[in-house]
């Protein structure tokens, strides 16, 4: 299928280039937006996805950067302070660390310290989590950091629509936006409505249904919802309705969408490639049980990541949740024959 490229409407995009087209037309609508970070500007990032912005609006709004991601963040405060609405490149996931604390500390915090007064619209986009094969520091999952710092928002894409749309709105939003995308499905494509309104798409603090299902919930975020639609797919085969939700906003959470579908399935399995310790799907199963306890058939169950530093490029299929855990969660919360079976307890 031919990549197609138009100013406005329907075209076929890789999920990177519906990240190029949501930059440009968040910069191309508003001045005061401009984006910084790490060899963004002649070279167009390690990923490509500012590539040709430089040309486009010059090298005062495509901004090379110092490697120092506490410094890049820091100007980014700095810009924010003046009015501007910064986006600021964190070129692998592995390198936010050093930028942590001005993220926390300062970012998270000066809307609350100037009681009101001052905004901090800044967008902190990383290339997130495992599956390319990558070197150490550059496969993390850090989400949970930051989904337990008051004062973020914190979304995570898993495809080129929600990349193209949520870009725009998190860069529109007043408040400052932790965007997470997913390395590998950076050359996924799908559909994307280059001419759609921002304002008539959903907010991107809702998750979303994107599969139907009766008998089971499995939740997903970023490339883990691929995952997710094959494992409802397979599972139909064997007589098993799984309904997919996509959570996309992983602070604030949609419970509401949540909590709906659990009430109706009865039953919730919960996966994401980061660990499992204090993660983001041991937050999703504390509150889903507390809000619908009387409507759950079976424990909730999660399947994550192993609680280990990211494994070696060989390795790492054993490391991130795959089809066949799964399912195997969903025999589990629907009493069927599972790897847990003959173990005693």
């Amino acid at each position: 299928m031919t990549e197609q490229h138009t100013a406005a409407g329907p075209a076929t995009l890789t999920m990177g280039k519906a990240l190029t087209a949501g930059l440009r037309s968040a910069m191309t609508g508003d001045d005061r937006v401009v984006v910084m970070g790490e060899d963004i500007g002649r070279l167009g990032g390690v990923f490509r996805i500012t590539d040709g912005l430089l040309d486009e609006f010059g090298a005062g709004r495509v901004i090379d950067t110092p490697l120092a991601e506490s410094g890049i963040v820091g100007t980014a405060v700095g810009l924010a302070y003046r009015g501007f609405r910064p986006v600021v490149e964190i070129q692998f996931d592995g390198f936010v660390y050093p930028a942590f604390d001005q993220i926390v500390c300062q970012v998270a915090k000066l809307h609350y310290r100037t009681r009101g007064q001052v905004n901090m619209p800044i967008t902190i986009r990383i290339p997130w989590a495992g599956g390319v094969g990558a070197a150490e520091h550059h496969s993390e999952s850090p989400e949970a950091y930051f989904v337990h710092t008051a004062g973020l928002r914190v979304v995570a894409v898993s495809n080129p629509q929600d990349a193209y749309t949520m870009l725009q709105q998190a860069i529109a939003c007043d408040d400052p936006v932790v965007f997470f995308e997913p390395k590998r499905l950076y050359h996924t494509k799908g559909a994307v409505d280059l001419g759609a309104d921002i304002a008539d798409a959903a907010p991107m603090g809702l998750a979303r249904v994107v599969r139907e299902g009766s008998d089971v919930t499995l939740v997903a975020y970023g490339a883990q919802v691929t995952t997710a639609m094959d494992a409802a797919t397979a599972a139909e085969d064997d007589g098993v309705s799984i309904e997919v939700v996509d959570l996309r906003s992983l602070s604030p959470v949609d419970y509401r969408t949540l909590s709906a579908s659990v009430r109706k399935t009865g039953r919730m399995v919960v996966t994401h490639e980061a660990g499992g310790e204090a993660g983001v799907g041991a937050e999703l199963i504390a509150s889903i049980t507390e809000q619908c306890f009387h409507h759950l058939e079976a424990a909730p169950v999660r399947v994550t990541g192993h609680d280990i530093p990211y494994p070696p490029a060989k390795l790492e299929k054993h490391h991130l949740p795959d089809l066949d855990r799964i399912l195997d969660a969903v025999d589990r919360v629907l009493d069927r024959p599972n790897s847990l079976s003959e173990v005693a307890l």
